[in-house]
């Protein structure tokens, strides 16, 4: 038997974000039914809403940034119980056998992993995401909110689902640390969040930024510099100067003018997603043995531990936290920069 929630619904990609009662699925013996309290908003979900990426699948109910309470689980799930604080982030479904999936990087599933929302499932149904009041996911994809946060920071952790994952992974792979000079290029939704982590791993931090307007921000996130790109001097005082360059913008940059601030065998990691495309000379990366990474996201497992990092050291996304009818007005101030960092549904307000 399905049940009957409140969500948001688009009809298009210039509609309007409209109430709908949305129908989710009756439990199958591995799924787990969750209360959602709270849901971000990414620019992703913007993306593909206003199909800047490519046609989308409507009526669409977007969010992949997703905390709630467990309501109800399948009989063979083992891993969560009724009551327990949960999150759902990017993805709700993998073949769970491929070697990607075996490595614990479902993200990059051979068989293709399902997104949150807006794909089709294995089932052949649509999946709608977090921008309502329950969610039904395969108990694999749901990961466990520490005990160390409590309900007042529930809000901020929940961005951690998508942005805290994005900048966790390059920071872990490239091997972030005491000792690491770390730049992280632009301070919005990822970058802040990118700055908390980075610093939490004890590196030396450093914001590049275009202005100056978020500097006191910056810094009061766990940097040690800031600097406003805007001025061109910048590019040759640290020529040079960073392990790693973590490029957490969603539109282009001039990544040659950047590549020159990567210190010998340097890399840049990208995990901004512009519509255009990213283009660097072939002598950036010649010189000094520079590198250039790109990654999306990361596994569940990975996902797990990231968040208990985070628990750990007491890291959350600075919010905003909206109601339900405000998103529409929300989806343009997070395109012009407006937000500080990132907008959190109240999901309560979708019964409002």
């Amino acid at each position: 038997m399905t049940v009957s929630v409140p969500a948001l619904s688009a009809a298009s990609a210039d509609a309007s974000f409209e109430k709908v009662q949305l129908e989710r699925r009756d439990l199958r013996p591995d799924d787990v039914r969750i209360d959602i309290r709270w849901a971000g908003i990414c620019h992703s979900d913007i993306h593909t809403k206003r199909e800047e990426w490519g046609p989308a699948s409507f009526p669409l109910t977007p969010g992949h940034e997703i905390l709630g309470t467990v309501l109800e689980v399948g009989p063979e799930v083992t891993t969560h119980a009724v009551g327990d604080v949960v999150g759902v982030g990017c993805f709700v479904d993998s073949c769970l056998d491929c070697a990607a999936c075996k490595d614990g990087e479902e993200q990059y599933c051979e068989k293709g992993g399902v997104g949150t929302y807006g794909v089709q499932g294995y089932d052949g149904e649509i999946t709608q995401g977090g921008y309502s009041g329950q969610v039904v996911v395969r108990d694999h994809f749901v990961v466990k909110v520490p005990d160390a946060f409590d309900e007042s920071q529930y809000a901020g952790v929940t961005p951690l689902l998508c942005a805290g994952i994005t900048t966790y992974h390059p920071l872990k792979e490239h091997g972030v640390g005491p000792g690491t000079r770390v730049g992280v290029i632009g301070l919005g939704g990822l970058g802040h969040v990118g700055v908390k982590i980075a610093a939490a791993m004890g590196a030396e931090v450093s914001v590049l930024s275009r202005t100056d307007a978020k500097k006191e921000d910056g810094l009061s996130f766990g940097a040690q510099h800031y600097y406003a790109t805007e001025d061109e001097s910048v590019f040759d005082e640290l020529a040079g100067s960073f392990d790693v360059l973590l490029n957490t913008v969603g539109s282009g940059i001039p990544l040659d003018s950047f590549m020159g601030l990567l210190a010998r065998g340097g890399v840049m990691h990208n995990v901004g997603a512009p519509e255009e495309n990213l283009e660097v000379s072939a002598f950036s990366l010649l010189a000094n043995r520079r590198q250039i990474a790109g990654s999306m996201i990361g596994g569940l497992p990975e996902t797990q531990e990231m968040i208990d990092f985070c628990a750990e050291h007491g890291v959350t996304a600075t919010v905003e936290v909206i109601s339900a009818d405000q998103v529409d007005d929300y989806y343009d101030k997070v395109v012009s920069g407006d937000v500080r960092y990132r907008a959190v549904i109240d999901t309560a307000t979708l019964e409002a």
